[in-house]
């Protein structure tokens, strides 16, 4: 019998892969490197892939089982380095010289491996089988592979599936079966994912087929909005399906589909021309939500991370800063901001954490200044069991293992003490993590971010920060200047404004407002200001803000060279009271020689109670205090007054 004839594509594939072997150093006659992780290292990486060993071997393999045990084969499941995180089957075609790098935490790359089942399609990103005689190690030619990639619901590449044997199985039934595999694998932990709270669609071409591996399989909200698919609904369907429409896609209402039963297969057409058989699934757990019932427009109001293109709004050194900071985002250089308490240091860095590919990874952010002393390595590195007194019995895993495969930022820096510094140097020189109270290390993945409101230099200089770690923690310097110093101000109180306010409050300020705002030093820099903003739109309800819903501290801080002269005060609009008095927006000084207003005839209480708010430009605490009443007892008054 001929032998089959090897596609094109495939030989192409394989001599790719034999150029790349060269490239590392190997020729055929190398003996394969043993590179093992340690015990520590070990434990975490099967800890942080733990879900998808038990999606794997509980609710995949079982379908295979059947097939498997017919075969002398070792099924091997990686992660995205190729390190070997877990296997199952028979290994005893694998001979006692060998059987170490088939062992949990054995690496399986081009670069040590040569070309193999493993390294190859991770090198691809492809399903591969190689063949006895088309690995590139000699030594690694007892056996066949074939090898499929895993991918999560984001397309980032989790880890590889292998099958491996030294018997000639079927090839294309075997290769065939290793990509059904890896692919029921990407689609059990989408639904495990998102079954709880989204729709979920199978589709295919073959009615008996509607529900297999190899179906498409899409998740859409309440709205019909795709959250997320699996490679095959892409393929079958000839698109990208990222935030498309279910209503889009296939000739069926939204409505009618949801309500349609789990059980029944659906008829649908996609993209007007192709036939599809569909089963719908529903939210085991749908979340309700309120319904609200105003008739107002939706106010995009995400306070806890604002896209980095929106931290700038003209001010040179802010655009500096983030075009920098966009370029190294990526790269393994640290970078350091300098910056006054306030200036949104953190907002920064959270905005590039979500604009990296780490983004769906933790952003773990310490404060140095705020952990005691004495529990700042627990709290950063992490402890044993029983490491000391009052740790807990199951001991700590750290901040910076927290932060494996995301972003560390270190904020206030500077405040670290000697004795933690020295460990952190370590930390950032080796990439492990010593935990105390052991010797154990775990491998950690970070973008390393610091920041300070003082000169590391001069901290240098003074022996009270080392010189070392200045040198490790100082990549990339970024300064974001204190909010008195911006050019972009006006733009920065309107955009912190619309955060804050509610659907039903002005989307402005005015501009009496700013120009009290810019007349202000803002010495608690952003942060003030947001206070600022919070206290003044309490106090305005459903009112534009005026000069007398700011903080009374806001006005003690206003610069003399920004109060108001007497010619100026034509210029400022006021607001009647009653027909009878205006009050002024500028801050006055209030006396208090002021007589008790309830030692006044009824007569006089009025007009002294509107006198003294005017001349406190509407202060409340001020006039308050003038007239020795309490502010409620004011409110009132001035409410029976019609003022507000």
């Amino acid at each position: 019998m001929s032998q089959a004839k090897v596609p094109t594509d495939h030989i192409d594939l394989i001599n790719s892969s034999w150029k790349r072997c060269r490239e590392f150093g190997l020729d055929h006659s190398s003996q394969p490197k043993l590179q093992r992780l340690n015990k520590g290292e070990l434990s975490s990486l099967i800890d942080e892939h733990q879900f998808l060993v038990q999606t794997t071997g509980n609710e995949v393999l079982p379908y295979y089982e059947n097939i498997l045990s017919n075969s002398k084969s070792l099924i091997l499941l990686t992660d995205s380095r190729g390190q070997l995180i877990n296997s199952w089957g028979d290994r005893r075609f694998v001979g006692p010289q060998r059987t170490a790098f088939f062992e949990q935490g054995v690496a399986w790359n081009e670069k040590i491996g040569g070309t193999n089942a493993i390294g190859t399609a991770l090198a691809t990103g492809e399903a591969v089988q190689i063949q006895r005689d088309e690995h590139f190690l000699k030594a690694n030619r007892f056996m066949i592979g074939s090898a499929a990639p895993i991918y999560n619901a984001n397309r980032d590449l989790l880890g590889v599936l292998d099958v491996s044997s030294d018997s000639y199985l079927p090839q294309a039934h075997t290769l065939g079966m290793v990509k059904l595999m890896s692919q029921s694998v990407e689609n059990r932990l989408i639904i495990n994912r998102f079954h709880q709270e989204h729709f979920l669609l199978t589709f295919n071409t073959n009615l008996d087929n509607i529900d297999s591996p190899w179906a498409g399989l899409l998740v859409f909200n309440d709205e019909g909005t795709v959250i997320s698919a699996n490679r095959r609904a892409e393929l079958m369907l000839g698109q990208d399906l990222t935030q498309a429409n279910i209503i889009e896609l296939f000739d069926c209402p939204l409505r009618e589909l949801k309500s349609h039963p789990e059980q029944l297969p659906v008829p649908l057409k996609a993209l007007g021309k192709y036939q599809m058989h569909a089963l719908i699934k529903r939210p085991s757990q749908p979340v309700i939500e309120p319904v609200d019932f105003r008739h107002t427009t939706p106010v995009e109001n995400d306070k806890d991370c604002i896209p980095l293109h929106r931290l700038g709004f003209g001010d040179e050194q802010i655009t500096r800063a983030i075009h920098q900071a966009e370029r190294i985002i990526e790269k393994e250089i640290p970078i350091l901001i300098h910056g006054e308490t306030g200036v949104g240091k953190e907002v920064f860095v959270k905005a590039l954490h979500q604009q990296s590919s780490r983004r769906s990874y933790p952003l773990v952010a310490v404060n140095c200044a705020a952990i005691p002393g004495e529990l700042v390595e627990s709290e950063l590195f992490g402890y044993a069991k029983g490491a000391f007194t009052g740790a807990s019995s199951k001991g700590g895993i750290g901040l910076i293992r927290k932060a494996h495969k995301g972003t560390l930022f270190l904020d206030e820096i500077g405040d670290m003490p000697k004795k933690a510094q020295a460990r952190l140097l370590r930390v950032l020189q080796e990439r492990k993590v010593t935990p105390l109270g052991t010797t154990e290390s775990y491998a950690v993945d970070i973008k390393l971010i610091s920041a300070t409101n003082r000169s590391l230099k001069e901290a240098v200089d003074r022996d009270h920060f080392r010189q070392d770690l200045y040198y490790r923690v100082s990549g990339l310097n970024l300064e974001l200047p204190p909010l008195r110093q911006r050019t972009d101000r006006e733009a920065l109180f309107q955009e912190i404004h619309r955060l804050y306010r509610t659907q039903d409050q002005a989307d402005h300020l005015s501009q009496d407002i700013l120009t009290l705002f810019n007349q202000h030093p803002w010495p608690g820099n952003i942060r003030q200001l947001v206070s600022v903003l919070q206290i003044a739109l309490a106090m305005a309800d459903r009112e534009p803000i005026r000069s007398w819903d700011l903080p009374d501290d806001f006005f003690e801080d206003i610069q003399p060279a920004g109060t108001p002269t007497p010619e100026s005060e034509q210029s400022i609009p006021s607001t009647k009271l009653s027909g009878t008095a205006s009050v002024l927006v500028h801050p006055a000084t209030a006396t208090n020689d002021t007589p008790p207003l309830e030692a006044q005839p009824a007569a006089r209480h009025n007009a002294e109670l509107l006198r003294l708010y005017n001349q406190n430009m509407g202060n409340i605490s001020r006039t308050a205090r003038a007239l020795n009443m309490s502010r409620n007892t004011l409110y009132k008054r001035l409410r029976e007054l019609g003022v507000r």
